[in-house]
């Protein structure tokens, strides 16, 4: 159920009068004052400025910026921010679900993840072919991503489902991708896909997949099987002879009464008693 807080791990990080404030929401209000800014410099002549943001291969290795494995996805060209607005949206909307549910620390990892992860991998693919990266499209459809893999069965637009609109969504950011021949961006893509995906379900979040399920039981440890020996029944040897046994007992109840039998002798006379009333005739 949407809304409902299900980590022990959330609270809001501040209060607006009586709206909370959350992760998301501060990460939602740090793009868009980032983007206000940038509008600003690309009206006063200042645009080129936002080129120190992007992330470039050559620049990590020759320039050693390492700024831009982060700021790159604080860039938001003014030319498209009718999709940066729905880009927020989006995230204010599914990114404070995926907190909720997860918690406020784990949601902190998910995003470094996926803000992180797919510049490392482009700067070592840098050492083949020079790559670039700007803007967080990427990033924020992983945060969705995140969310159709905890409610899957959540329906949103047309009354599709989350699992059928992240599937359909990544088909055609993906043809659109191949169609122009971007593999760099194609790869982020996928990276992204693959890290939120991972992310929740190795905490053990969603519903039952048999082919993760089987896939999991690969690589966990095998348990490790001991060979307990079966234990063998003890037989009570009783002898033959039921007088012999129970002489050296009678004996003793002559001499000191019934009362001086010890348990074991007490267990031995009453058998000896069995055995006769049992014996055929």
């Amino acid at each position: 159920m949407f809304g409902v807080t299900t980590s022990d791990d959330y609270k809001p990080v501040t209060w607006m009068g009586r709206l909370p404030v959350d992760i998301t929401t501060i990460l939602v209000a740090t793009h868009v004052a980032v983007a206000v800014a940038g509008c600003v410099l690309v009206a006063t002549n200042f645009g080129a400025l936002l080129n120190l943001l992007i992330f470039d291969s050559a620049r990590m290795f020759y320039g050693v910026q390492l700024w831009r494995i982060v700021t790159y996805a604080f860039v938001h060209p003014p030319a498209g921010l009718l999709w940066f607005a729905i880009e927020m949206y989006m995230l204010f909307v599914f990114g404070r679900e995926v907190e909720r549910y997860i918690g406020q620390r784990p949601f902190i990892v998910l995003y470094a993840t996926l803000l992180l992860l797919p510049t490392i991998i482009l700067t070592l693919w840098g050492l083949l072919e020079r790559t670039g990266l700007a803007g967080s499209p990427a990033l924020h459809f992983g945060i969705f991503i995140a969310f159709a893999t905890i409610y899957p069965s959540a329906e949103l637009f047309l009354r599709i489902t989350a699992k059928w609109t992240a599937l359909i969504l990544a088909a055609i950011y993906t043809l659109q991708l191949l169609a122009y021949h971007a593999w760099s961006d194609l790869a982020v893509v996928w990276i992204s896909i693959a890290t939120a995906f991972l992310f929740i379900r190795l905490r053990g979040v969603g519903p039952e997949l048999l082919w993760w399920s089987s896939l999991k039981s690969r690589f966990e440890p095998k348990p490790k099987f001991h060979v307990v020996p079966k234990p063998t029944a003890r037989r009570v040897v009783e002898p033959d002879d039921v007088y012999t046994s129970v002489d050296p007992i009678l004996d003793k109840i002559a001499k000191s009464g019934i009362g001086s039998l010890t348990p074991a002798e007490r267990r031995a006379l009453d058998r000896a008693r069995n055995r006769l009333l049992n014996k055929p005739k």
